[in-house]
């Protein structure tokens, strides 16, 4: 270990620094005198000027000086506020450079925390066009120094919010309905949430966009019941936007940095709004889940088809299942599809969703995956193919561990994180499982974060 008096930088030493290779956020990694030096905004291959800004034990973080060897993916970003927006990571990166950088983000993350060497690990498949893809945007609210209302991104490592008004990666009408939710609150006179204090009203807004069926949905987070206002706030914004047609109130007076509570009251309209995906229709409502990039989920949920190699005859189950999307789509080729989801609203979508495509060869079990379906085992219920779309935290080992005893030929692994991918997939290796092959999507461009779609067997 690297003693303190070793560390060959202090704050403040400006030194020159190639970049070779990338950590997990997108930032570039090179070395001095042997030492690891992080810099964000740096491409692999490029010689940079760097201001050292923190120092540990192990490491130093700089701020990008000057690029004095430029990589050919490098690009100018096209965002006046990706300096300070932490929303975007990788705009000064080209597009195909950036699918590279999560393949190998993917094959890395593979080999380093699951021991995994040599698994086929697909391209990543990108968008055509990468931009404005986005029908959902959450932002909370603050006031800057002059006391005027902002909504935006945090800014990078902070929980200042940098006021936004235009973003290359959100759909146009959610930035329109941002921007006309930001002066109405102003001018209303709409008190503001501190989180420091734990006072003030207005905590989030929500704006989801149904890009197939042309309608949207606000949600106001607030912190308490009590919004005088919100009818007219409603009625007012909704006057503006004839897509807009529903705004609901979720009421969330709990601290820290959850955002949606567990009520919510209907503001105007109705209490969620319909969208398609493929040929299948979908009700969203304001805490449940639905994929922020619609065109890049209809592939996603193909390839997840294609692993899960249904007949007709298999019973197959949909864990962490939303509103229901994937497990209609796998409910026209399998026998019987179960769905598992822990968020009440989600739940009841999900069954009017079945109801609404008429499938009757679904059934959804509201309740943690980890509860339910150890459960379902114990009564008798095994399946034939799993499917799992955890949160980014990733599967709880009871669920791994059902797997195992119920020895499911089959698992179809979606991720959105490959390190507790990495974990999930080592613990079901070592009891019997394999992995055949890797898909990478590009579910969110110019960002770092990369969805993948894993296909195990048995051994």
């Amino acid at each position: 270990m690297r003693q303190t008096d070793q560390v060959p930088v202090k704050v403040g030493d400006v030194i020159t620094v190639e970049i070779h290779g990338y950590a997990t956020q997108g930032e570039g990694v090179g070395r001095y005198q042997g030492f690891t030096v992080f810099v964000p905004n740096c491409l692999d291959g490029e010689t940079v000027l760097t201001r050292i800004e923190l120092v540990k034990k192990n490491y130093a973080r700089g701020e990008l000086m000057q690029v004095l060897t430029e990589s050919p993916h490098r690009v100018t970003p096209g965002c006046g506020l990706y300096a300070e927006c932490g929303g975007c990571q990788l705009l000064h990166m080209d597009y195909p450079g950036q699918l590279e950088f999560k393949r190998r983000r993917v094959i890395e993350v593979m080999e380093r925390l699951g021991g995994f060497k040599g698994i086929t690990v697909h391209p990543v498949i990108g968008m055509p066009e990468p931009w404005k893809y986005r029908n959902k945007v959450q932002y909370p609210f603050a006031l800057d120094d002059q006391g005027k209302v902002v909504i935006g991104c945090y800014q990078k490592g902070t929980h200042n919010v940098v006021d936004t008004r235009e973003c290359l990666i959100q759909h146009d009408l959610n930035s329109r309905i941002m921007n006309r939710l930001r002066e109405l609150a102003q001018g209303m006179g709409i008190s503001v949430y501190d989180e420091k204090t734990g006072q003030g009203l207005l905590r989030y807004v929500l704006v989801k966009n149904g890009f197939e069926s042309g309608e949207a949905m606000v949600v106001l987070v607030t912190n308490g019941s009590e919004f005088p206002e919100g009818k007219e706030l409603a009625s007012m914004v909704a006057s503006d936007f004839p897509e807009l047609k529903s705004v609901v109130q979720n009421i969330n007076t709990s601290g820290g940095n959850v955002v949606l509570g567990a009520r919510n009251k209907v503001l105007y309209g109705e209490e969620g709004i319909i969208d398609r995906l493929g040929d299948l229709e979908f009700k969203i409502s304001a805490t449940s889940f639905f994929q922020v990039n619609p065109a890049q989920t209809e592939i996603l949920y193909q390839i997840a088809m294609d692993y899960a190699q249904l007949t007709g005859t298999e019973r197959v189950l949909d864990a962490y299942c939303g509103v229901g999307t994937l497990t209609l789509f796998l409910a026209r080729q399998a026998k019987e599809v179960y769905g598992i989801e822990v968020i009440p609203e989600a739940i009841e979508d999900a069954k009017e969703n079945a109801v609404r495509n008429k499938m009757d060869n679904v059934v959804f079990a509201m309740g943690a995956t980890e509860e339910v379906l150890p459960k379902l085992a114990n009564i008798g219920i095994d399946f034939e193919v799993a499917v799992v779309d955890p949160p980014r935290s990733g599967c709880e080992e009871r669920v791994l561990q059902t797997f195992v005893k119920l020895n499911v030929p089959r698992i179809v692994y979606v991720s959105c994180n490959p390190s507790t991918l990495a974990r999930d997939l080592k613990y079901l290796v070592n009891r019997g499982y394999k992995v055949k092959e890797i898909q990478p999507v590009d579910m969110f461009p110019h960002t770092y974060h990369v969805e993948t779609v894993v296909l195990m067997s048995k051994k």
